[in-house]
């Protein structure tokens, strides 16, 4: 079974860094409040840390 992770966006990216933005549009979070399961896996991981202060993570199964 292939883990998922469940990102919510949860804080706004205005007055932030541009490549924080295009971070959040990379991985298809656009408006707030927006929910995607995306595949666990190290790229997906290295994007979310970049902005970890935007986003809750949760893993599912």
């Amino acid at each position: 079974m292939d883990k998922k992770l469940k990102v919510t966006y949860v804080k706004s990216c205005i007055g932030l860094n541009k490549n924080q933005k295009a971070v959040l549009e990379g991985l298809g979070l656009r408006k707030l409040n927006t929910v995607k399961i995306l595949p666990d896996n190290p790229s997906i991981r290295g994007s979310l840390f970049k902005v970890k202060h935007l986003v809750r993570v949760e893993e599912i199964e």
